[in-house]
């Protein structure tokens, strides 16, 4: 069941499915029906919500909208929940969170799965860059991320998970072939280098750390957090990688870091809207928990 107007569901349905042809499958309705809605929308604000290119997505006017109505879904999917009894128990919520892709591969999955265990919750997974992330808050795409940036958007709250610890590393091949001279400004300027994506800045931080020089070292991209080690330890390159994940590889030998007692330090922190949620108090609660057991704390 939902509550929200027509005009409105179909705005939400085409910033969640990225399009108007996939928002008339998740509608069961045509495209055309879905761009009247929009426009008649539009009309009755006065304002452009969507931008119709691949894929869509909201004008500043639109984010400032899409916020206001995922709260009244969370809050209108929480008071049925109230109400229902019996058969006619509410459908689950689902959850819409930005969460970075070591985060994902690491501490945070479990307490997902505990969650829908024990509350039913559905999740809408973003998986985002954790210097980037709190941009999908900002522009109404979720309810809650996994981000670096202390500074709560306007309308969140922030609480402090802990601090992700990367470290350099590489197969010992690789080390003794590109670092047999040491990690210096010649040899970070000429041994490959794995980057996740554009957006992965962890790499050059430490290099920056390391060096003042202007270096441009060839590079992989690979956006797998798995593939990332995985990778490594196949001699593609070198790359900074969250420490939970090289237990097994540092006791096997596949990896080793190219420069011991070297390391860069990422905190990390939960933002979410500032809304009397349950569902949001709930997955604050886990989250927190399962960060205890994941992360360093006490930074």
């Amino acid at each position: 069941m939902n509550l929200l107007n027509p005009q409105l569901a179909a705005f939400v349905a085409v910033l969640d499915e990225g399009s108007f042809d996939g928002a008339a499958r998740r509608l069961s309705l045509t495209p055309s029906a879905i761009s009247q809605r929009i426009k008649a929308l539009e009309d009755r604000l006065g304002q452009v919500l969507v931008l119709r290119q691949s894929p869509s997505r909201a004008t500043p006017a639109g984010e400032r909208l899409l916020r206001s109505v995922q709260q009244m879904r969370l809050l209108e999917a929480e008071t049925l929940d109230d109400f229902a009894v019996g058969p006619a128990h509410a459908a689950p919520t689902t959850v819409a969170i930005a969460v970075n892709a070591d985060s994902l591969a690491t501490w945070f999955l479990g307490a997902l799965a505990g969650l829908h265990q024990r509350d039913g919750l559905l999740f809408d997974v973003r998986v985002e860059d954790q210097d980037h992330s709190a941009g999908l808050l900002r522009d109404g795409s979720v309810l809650g991320a996994v981000t670096a940036d202390a500074r709560p958007v306007q309308g969140c709250s922030v609480k402090k998970l802990g601090v992700m610890r990367y470290l350099p590393i590489a197969a010992p091949a690789f080390i003794a072939r590109h670092f047999a001279d040491g990690v210096n400004a010649a040899s970070l300027g000429t041994a490959p280098l794995l980057v996740f994506n554009r957006k992965d800045a962890l790499q050059w931080r430490f290099m920056r750390s390391e060096t003042r020089a202007k270096l441009a070292p060839p590079m992989h991209y690979l956006p797998s957090s798995t593939a990332f080690v995985e990778g490594a330890a196949l001699g593609l390159g070198w790359a900074m990688a969250p420490e939970s994940m090289l237990e097994q590889p540092f006791a096997d030998g596949s990896l080793a870091p190219i420069a011991p007692k070297r390391w860069l330090d990422v905190p990390l922190y939960w933002q979410h809207w500032a809304i009397r949620s349950t569902t949001l108090a709930t997955v604050t609660e886990a989250l927190l928990r399962a960060a205890k057991k994941g992360l360093r704390q006490g930074r």
